[in-house]
């Protein structure tokens, strides 16, 4: 198999086989992200992508999960998808779990006759960066996303049958604008109701515009603190089930499990590291780049 650039898949995909699909992103312009600075986007060539499948069967004798990267593959044309999908249960049989990267954009500019398909065809599951509710932050960091039309492109997923894991990031909206980031969030979330989110706390990465911002004094970063109260205000205001995915290793505290079952512990354990923990009292969060 051939890998082009960083690689990058969510952490809970740890034990899935990578098909490099496309390279880079097709947006790649928010202010936070440098995951495909290097990149131009592009696809790969079908002949390259059948090559790696091919390869790889010869390598696993065992394969329940694949993930496609890059970044957001849902943008291809559904065609050339589906020949990939395809290829990877024809050469997987036994594989249960097809992933990807798509933007909630993505779902929205495909009928739901198309996504119907590419779930027939075994695309079960779509990781989904949303970042934050609150239209003016989503603006600001260059998302390229509505509020409005992240609830359409949802809709269109969970009519077709495809799981969403939706991650957002805690202290998005920095020092000033921490209150309005999480209750807009939760309140789009409310709509919403994706089967999986994976909230993260925000982790300046090197060269990007964000770094910049801090920086320069344009964006103030929020405290610990003020993540930890953000959490609560989730795990307190969320009214629906779905997967926590809280144990990014970034995050203050780790939080996992089916959503509200988690709910009083989860909260025990936010609270606590408001008080106890000596993180809650410091300036920033210190953590690592991606």
């Amino acid at each position: 198999m051939r890998f082009e650039g960083k690689v990058y898949r969510p952490w809970i995909e740890w034990d899935s086989l990578l098909i490099q699909t496309t390279l880079g992103c097709t947006h790649n312009k928010c202010t936070f992200c440098n995951m495909f600075r290097d990149k131009r986007f592009s696809i790969r060539s079908l002949e390259d992508i059948f090559q790696d499948i091919e390869e790889s069967r010869r390598f696993y004798r065992n394969v329940r999960s694949v993930f496609l990267v890059d970044g957001n593959v849902l943008a291809l044309k559904t065609e050339l998808l589906l020949k990939i999908i395809n290829t990877v249960k024809d050469t997987f049989p036994e594989c249960e779990k097809i992933s990807l990267y798509a933007g909630l954009n993505d779902f929205r500019r495909k009928s739901v006759e198309e996504l119907k398909e590419l779930r027939v065809a075994g695309l079960t599951k779509a990781y989904t960066g949303l970042e934050s509710g609150d239209p003016v932050i989503l603006e600001g960091v260059k998302k390229g996303l509505t509020p409005e039309q992240a609830i359409e492109g949802m809709a269109k997923a969970k009519e077709a049958g495809i799981e969403v894991l939706a991650s957002f990031i805690f202290g998005m909206g920095g020092k000033d604008r921490s209150q309005e980031h999480i209750e807009k969030t939760v309140e789009l979330l409310n709509i919403l109701k994706p089967e999986e989110i994976a909230p993260m706390a925000l982790t300046v990465q090197p060269g990007t515009e964000l770094e910049e911002e801090i920086r320069s004094g344009q964006f103030i970063q929020a405290t610990p603190l003020q993540m930890l109260e953000e959490e609560k205000y989730l795990l307190e205001n969320m009214n629906f089930e779905t997967f926590y995915w809280g144990d990014h290793g970034n995050n203050i505290v780790s939080c996992k499990g089916m959503f509200p079952g988690i709910k009083e512990n989860s909260l025990r354990k936010v609270e606590s590291a408001m008080v106890a923990n000596p993180v809650a009292k410091m300036d920033i969060l210190h953590n690592y780049a991606w």
